[in-house]
């Protein structure tokens, strides 16, 4: 099953809709960590959420989703840029043995009701001053923590953009999909010459409840085709651009030496006299960054010699 994300509208309303499968995406992302089973369900999700949202949005440059959990699981992070290309990684708290593996999205991040969900828009190009977009929610509304990531989404797309929003995610070790319905606001448009607002309050609500008969084991189970011509066969579809998602990371030996001289040549020398050499691991990639003394010196030389030559000893 290849990577793609499906786009479309349907006709009789300004309701759009997107159905995105990660497979070799996914296994580049589990292939550099190792996660308990609910943690990797979690991240999952969160990749496939952060595919559809990024690919709604007429933005060049990153969206970054972070969940921030006041329990075992500390964050998640995933990012996806404008060409679909994401990385993605989780923290916990604790071992990973002592993951329960039954424990709930409530159970890991919200343990104390302090977990929160950021948002954030990064432009590729950012003019000078300019500063990221970020909009952040609780994970708890009026009735409670919030139990799922798609519940969190949904909460957020609701407060934070005034766009009605379901969506539904799963995730396993070898597939993470996700379907996302999306009610527009009614314009001159085709789609809005079609009918009245209560015919578009009709479709929104007759798709939102054939969507809401979907299970993880149906999604993971199938191939998006024949998901939405289950579910959707009677509605009248307009199929829109579709895209590729794949994993890749930013980092680079460059950015890792930016970050040791913002450390300071003194918290650098420090670290050299105890263990000899700096060595930083990437959180997305595990890709190694090993800088010995002479690589270190040559960090604070000056601006023109900051572009640190490869070292031989990188590898994941």
């Amino acid at each position: 099953m290849n990577d793609q994300l499906q786009r479309f509208m349907f006709k009789t309303a300004p309701v759009r809709g997107e159905f995105v499968t990660l497979h070799q995406t996914w296994h580049d992302v589990l292939s550099r960590r190792d996660y308990p089973a609910p943690v990797r369900a979690m991240l999952g999700e969160m990749m496939a959420a952060a595919a559809l949202l990024s690919a709604n949005l007429k933005f060049d440059g990153a969206l970054v989703i972070q969940i921030y959990g006041d329990g075992p699981l500390r964050m998640l992070v995933v990012e996806c840029h404008a060409d679909l290309t994401m990385r993605a990684t989780a923290k916990l708290s604790v071992d990973a043995a002592e993951i329960a593996p039954d424990a709930s999205f409530t159970d890991l991040v919200n343990t104390n009701g302090q977990g929160r969900c950021a948002i954030t828009l990064d432009p590729r190009d950012k003019k000078p001053g300019q500063q990221p977009y970020q909009g952040v929610v609780p994970l708890t509304d009026e009735t409670g923590p919030i139990p799922t990531i798609a519940k969190v989404l949904e909460h957020y797309m609701h407060r934070s953009e005034q766009l009605d929003t379901r969506l539904w995610l799963a995730a396993d070790a070898q597939r993470a999909v996700g379907m996302l319905l999306q009610k527009l606001p009614l314009t001159g448009g085709p789609n809005a010459t079609q009918g009245t607002t209560e015919v578009d309050a009709d479709t929104w609500d007759r798709v939102c409840t054939l969507g809401s008969t979907l299970n993880a084991p149906e999604m993971l189970g199938a191939d998006a085709a024949t998901l939405l011509h289950r579910l959707f066969w009677e509605e009248p579809r307009e199929p829109m651009a579709s895209g590729t998602t794949r994993f890749a990371c930013t980092c680079s030996r460059d950015k890792v030496g930016g970050m040791l001289t913002m450390l300071g040549r003194e918290e650098v020398e420090s670290i050299l006299a105890e263990s000899g050499e700096v060595e930083v691991h990437c959180e997305f990639c595990n890709q190694r960054y090993v800088f010995d003394p002479v690589d270190a010196a040559q960090l604070f030389v000056g601006d023109a010699a900051r572009t640190v030559a490869a070292a031989p000893d990188q590898r994941h």
